[in-house]
């Protein structure tokens, strides 16, 4: 470990033993890469030496510690994998204000965690909370032979990504024994673009301020005992092309949106509380049936009545003259109003016998002379 060595990339190979543990005080190392290998042992401390390093990856080994926050005083760490290893317990809070500032992807998944959600490591990552296009990549551009690379699962597949950490901003803390609520504090990490919470223990509701991760293209939080419904929020979120929300208890509406229209069943199976597309019919629609029902009878019965008005409005036209009852049929027609009808009808049954009265007593008249 000289003073000039800025990369250490070792990964992929066959490894065995512990870490080192003589990272100097004047260490230039900016870059280690053991993943995948097969180290034992806890994380070396003496890695707090190394002020420059940005890019630490000791993912798919059998590393066996707790949490390193200590890495937190680092301040230009961008990228910390810790897949795939034997870590365990809770993430305790911090004594310190600063931690993390620089971070952009922290991989935690397919450990042995436990606990809640670190509701104060989260409240810590600034560089989360910032969408800045003018980010800088944390490959070294004086050395061009080298390429930082490292190894993300986004949108359902497991990805090595070369060069261009910098544009992903990721939490993976799947498969571990986190349980608890999902902190609404998440929902300030505006510039996470993957988020994997998925094969834990939490509980409670889906936060809704999720809903302000406006860039955040993958979202997993499967495999939980989540419950409540959706939250109508992430129907927002015009960027996300992948949802896993199966497998919990969640009940209601799933959301209408445009990236909503877009998921198959499988992002809500395991979910029997769930309706909507596009799992069952639109949200309503079983009882949809019974307003068209009671609407189809009221149509019946108002025709029902509207026609047994319309034949006596015939008959007395016949009474009355046929023009006058075509036009009041055709008045009706219009109109459908059965209160004006009544009025009418009314009238032209009184006219009519007033005509018939008048009519005996004439042919009464006529007799007497």
């Amino acid at each position: 470990m000289s003073y000039d060595l800025e990369v250490l990339d070792m990964h992929h190979n066959n490894l065995s033993g512990t870490l080192p543990t003589t990272f100097s005080i004047e260490s230039s190392l900016r870059s280690l890469n053991l993943h995948g290998n097969k180290l034992q042992g806890k994380i070396p401390r003496s890695l707090v030496n190394c002020k420059r390093l940005q890019v630490l990856d000791l993912g798919e080994n059998h590393l066996n510690d707790t949490f390193p926050m200590w890495l937190g005083t680092l301040p230009e760490l961008q990228v910390l994998s810790l897949r795939s290893n034997k870590l365990h317990g809770s993430i305790q809070p911090s004594r310190f204000e600063n931690m993390f500032p620089q971070l952009r992807i922290i991989d935690l998944s397919y450990n042995a965690f436990s606990g809640n959600l670190p509701t104060s490591l989260f409240q810590h990552l600034k560089a989360m909370r910032t969408i800045d296009p003018l980010t800088k990549s944390p490959s070294n551009e004086r050395d061009g032979y080298y390429q930082d690379s490292v190894v993300v699962v986004t949108k359902g597949l497991e990805l090595e990504v070369v060069r261009i950490l910098f544009l992903y901003t990721t939490i993976d803390l799947s498969s571990n024994k986190f349980e608890g609520h999902i902190p609404s504090v998440l929902g300030d990490l505006i510039a996470l673009r993957v988020m994997n919470l998925s094969h834990n223990r939490l509980q409670g509701h889906i936060p809704s301020s999720l809903g302000n991760l406006s860039v955040v293209e993958s979202l997993d939080l499967s495999f939980n005992q989540l419950s409540g419904e959706i939250p109508e929020q992430l129907a927002s979120l015009t960027y996300l092309e992948f949802l896993r929300l199966s497998h919990n208890h969640l009940v209601g509406c799933i959301p209408i949106g445009r990236q909503f229209a877009t998921f198959q069943n499988n992002s809500y199976d395991g979910n029997d509380g769930l309706r909507g597309f596009p799992v069952s019919e639109d949200c309503g629609s079983r009882e949809m049936p019974k307003r068209n029902n009671t609407t189809q009878v009221l149509n019946q019965e108002s025709n029902s009545t509207f026609l047994s008005e319309f034949r006596k409005t015939i008959l007395m036209g016949y009474g009355s003259g046929l023009i006058i009852g075509l036009f009041i049929a055709y008045f009706m027609l219009s109109s459908r109003n059965s209160n004006w009808l009544s009025r009418i009808t009314e009238e032209l049954e009184y006219r009519i016998a007033m005509r018939r009265r008048k009519k005996k007593q004439q042919q009464g008249r006529q007799r007497q002379h």
